[in-house]
């Protein structure tokens, strides 16, 4: 497989326009403590949401062996990331435009070969990301759910982490347990948050304030550094609304189908904040 051959311009929809030389991708792995907290739900609609304002954007499935982007996507893709990884296909070829004006590479699903990280996986993912980073203004990295070694290692190669939870007991002590391996193993000082299902506004400011306190209470002592911490930031909050049932149904993206409604603008919301300088 020649992964630094050159993208075609033709195959992405961001790709066009000309980029200058130097330029590099900020990537931010999306990720969570357990599945079923709608994670790709936002990684996709973060996607669109950040292309409207004009930035090229690429998402990558990082969910090596039970990808769903495609199904959130409405995507029948002939060329998936297991092609590239076994040299049957190009990279170029891989990805793909998607409904919002952004950009995907999709993963295989049922993939077992996948459930652990080789050398291979961790050689081959780092040559795809840095690859195409030179041709995006952002990478989002839709990884798997939990601390499995092939999640830690898709969010290692992130530039900044966006950890999605919402407010079931379940998912905040597991997005607990990640944010206290990543703070731990990736020496990571800021983690981004985002509350998914919220049934009042506020909710989420409340969460960020108790994953804050557990936080300095039980990780910092075991953090390095002369000022050793770790700030979570709330980028935001994503009430439960019957649209994104509704979207996700019919394999929509919400800020396709349902832009006006209460969760597609908290997600634009999100968005603008991870935008701002």
């Amino acid at each position: 497989m020649n992964v630094e051959s050159a993208m075609s311009t033709t195959e992405t929809a961001a790709a066009a326009a000309p980029v200058p030389s130097g330029h590099r991708a900020r990537t931010l792995a999306v990720t969570s403590g357990k599945g079923g907290v709608g994670k790709t739900f936002v990684s996709a609609n973060l996607a669109a949401a950040l292309a409207r304002r004009g930035e090229r954007v690429l998402v990558l499935d990082a969910d090596l062996g039970l990808a769903n982007l495609d199904v959130v996507l409405n995507l029948f893709p002939k060329i998936t990331l297991h092609d590239v990884f076994t040299g049957k296909s190009k990279l170029e070829d891989a990805i793909l435009p998607a409904p919002g004006g952004f950009s995907v590479l999709l993963a295989g699903s049922g993939l077992v070969e996948y459930s652990r990280l080789t050398a291979e996986i961790r050689e081959q993912l780092l040559k795809i990301i840095e690859t195409v980073a030179p041709r995006y203004d952002r990478i989002l990295l839709d990884t798997g759910a939990g601390i499995s070694d092939v999640v830690l290692y898709a969010v290692s190669l992130a530039d900044d982490v966006l950890v999605v939870a919402t407010p079931e007991p379940t998912s905040l002590t597991d997005a607990y347990a990640t944010i206290k391996v990543l703070a731990t193993q990736q020496q990571r000082t800021k983690i981004s948050l985002v509350v998914n299902q919220v049934n009042r506004s506020g909710e989420g400011r409340v969460i960020r304030g108790q994953l804050q306190q557990v936080v300095d209470k039980f990780v910092a002592p075991q953090l390095a550094g002369p000022d050793p911490s770790l700030k979570l930031e709330l980028l935001g909050e994503v009430p439960i609304d019957s649209s994104v049932r509704e979207a996700v149904q019919k394999r929509q993206l919400l800020l396709e189908s349902l832009p006006g409604c209460e969760a597609a603008k908290a997600i634009v919301a999100v968005a603008a904040k991870l935008a701002a300088p």
